[in-house]
């Protein structure tokens, strides 16, 4: 039991926005996004990126269509002023990006800083200051005053600064860090006065970004904020309003989405959720959400397999097998109920625009991943899974029935193993089942037929060879009849599993002895129909256990 949770914590947060409209809103178009991955990602490892691992995934971000990006804190940090220097000096910065450098409203750094993107032609300069009444009194002892009197003259010793580089496009954001625990009232004052020191006009528009610096409402309480903030906000039509959700309480996705409905025009994240404490909001969930509702996210995740391993190579942190969309287990159904739905939806899903599968909200071929591992086999499986690999991984379609039969034989050896059952592992069970079954006592050798319509068939025998013979109206008849007439035929199936001169047929009988008895099947394959129905039929009848009666 938790302790005191009632006398310890402070209430849920309640802000009262009665003039919401963005609870009858939908999304219909992607924001701008920027990556922080180079800065927020990256200062959150446990060994930060060098140089070259930077540029690797900056080259990655670029590819996946990335327009803004945080490069880093080139102030703070000896390596992020290198590299930003590197991408200027080198022309890494395609004409259509624009890097994004931050710093805290101090003199010192944001001198540094405009030198660290001296001959850039159009940069994002991003400065911060904490707002909220914690920060503002127990960590910087500043009044309500004081902190904007260091938002006008930071601002405004930035823009003198600058105004002297014409050269260079200078884009400003703003940010009240802790945007999310600050009183709504103060955190506009805070915004207005950078606004207002920018001298934001047509010509000099102004990037508000607002993070949830650390989740702590419900994500409709920062959507009422969002809401109230764009509508009270100081040259609305030349601000761009950014949001910068972190997920502390696991919402980040969620408090993002609502925060577009209510005015955020802009977002900032990382790739997959990478960042302090929990991580900042993960990019790539957000964007496939919105793609996965036919909006564009104008990011290119078509091999999203790709872009993790580089992730995971650059940030030496491992994505979760569970992460929406890339995880190596999110388009994989061990459930037997889940199995058949997804397994009748592709069936369903040929002759279907619209995206259709069962528990399957995207098609994994959309993201440059595979059918292969959908479906995978353990105790939990039923006959949908394992049909789905036999008739995707071996190209053979078995009855319904034969798919009830099967099944159990699999369950059984998963039951026993306690493991996932490979489709190797299935194909060895199907093969050594219907096919090619160990210290097989009964063996087809040959067949041969008269001109009276009679069939002879050459058969091994527990190791001796015999010819058995029979007549009927047709094949299959006489050879039943050549078998002793012990077989009573139920089902029977042919289908072809390959092409070309030397395509095999595979032959599925489903078989009884007597009228009354257990039905089992028999399976062949070969290059005759014939003969691969013939050795079915033999199949069955050692399966049915009738060798001795043939003898």
């Amino acid at each position: 039991m938790l302790k005191n949770p009632a006398t310890k914590y402070q209430p849920a947060e309640q802000f009262y926005f009665p003039k919401r409209t963005w609870v009858n809103k939908t999304i219909e178009k992607a924001p701008s996004w920027l990556s922080t991955d180079l800065r927020d990602g990256n200062q959150s490892l446990f060994n930060p990126m060098s140089i070259d691992t930077k540029l690797k995934f900056y080259n990655e971000l670029i590819r996946v269509g990335f327009k803004e990006i945080e490069v880093g804190f080139p102030a703070a940090s000896e390596i992020d002023f290198k590299f930003v220097r590197k991408l200027i000096e080198e022309n890494r910065i395609p004409d259509e990006v624009t890097i994004m450098v931050m710093t805290q409203a101090r003199k010192d750094l944001i001198q540094k800083t405009v030198e660290a993107v001296k001959g850039c032609k159009q940069v994002i300069v991003h400065i911060y200051n904490a707002t909220a009444k914690p920060w503002r009194e127990i960590v910087f002892g500043m009044t309500k005053t004081e902190v904007l009197e260091l938002i006008d003259t930071h601002v405004k010793y930035f823009k003198s600064l600058t105004d002297n580089i014409p050269s260079t496009k200078w884009i400003f954001q703003y940010s009240p860090e802790t945007f999310s625990s600050t009183e709504p009232e103060f955190a506009l004052d805070a915004c207005n006065t950078a606004i207002r020191a920018w001298e934001t006009s047509d010509t000099r528009p102004i990037i508000i970004n607002l993070p949830s610096t650390v989740e702590n409402t419900t994500p409709n309480v920062f959507a009422d904020k969002i809401e109230w903030m764009s509508n009270n906000l100081d040259c609305r039509h030349n601000v761009i309003l950014s949001v910068h959700p972190h997920n502390d309480r696991g919402t980040g996705i969620a408090t993002a989405e609502l925060a577009l409905l209510a005015g955020a025009e802009r977002i900032e994240g990382c790739l997959f959720g990478n960042g302090e404490r929990c991580g900042n909001l993960d990019l790539a969930t957000i964007a496939l959400n919105l793609y996965t509702h036919g909006i564009n996210p104008e990011l290119d995740f078509s091999n999203i397999n790709k872009i993790a391993k580089i992730v995971e190579e650059c940030t030496q942190l491992p994505i979760h097998p569970r992460h929406p969309y890339v995880g190596d287990l999110v388009f994989t159904a061990f459930s037997g109920s889940h199995q058949d739905a997804i397994k009748k939806g592709f069936t369903y899903q040929q002759a279907q625009e619209l995206w259709t599968v069962p528990y399957l909200p995207i098609d994994p071929a959309d993201l440059g991943r595979t059918y292969e591992s959908i479906i995978r086999v353990n105790s939990q499986s039923g006959k949908g899974g394992i049909s789905y690999i036999m008739e995707n991984n071996y190209g053979i379609t078995m009855p319904r029935r034969m798919q009830i039969e099967f099944s159990s034989i699999v369950q059984n050896h998963a039951d026993t193993s306690e493991m996932e059952i490979s489709p190797d592992e299935i194909w060895r069970l199907f093969n050594q089942t219907y096919l090619d079954k160990p210290e097989k006592s009964l063996k087809y050798i040959s067949h041969s037929f008269t001109d009276t319509g009679a069939i002879g068939i050459k058969l091994e025998v527990n190791g001796k060879e015999i010819l058995v013979s029979g007549t009927g109206n047709g094949t299959m008849e006489a050879a039943v009849a050549a078998l002793g007439n012990y077989l009573e035929i139920i089902s029977y199936e042919e289908k072809s599993i390959s092409s070309g001169t030397s395509a095999e047929a595979i032959t599925m009988i489903e078989c009884r002895s007597g009228s009354h008895g257990t039905s089992k099947f028999g399976v062949a394959k070969h290059q005759d129909i014939v003969t691969a129905s013939i050795m079915a039929l033999i199949n069955a009848t050692e399966r049915l256990g009738l060798v001795t009666k043939i003898l």
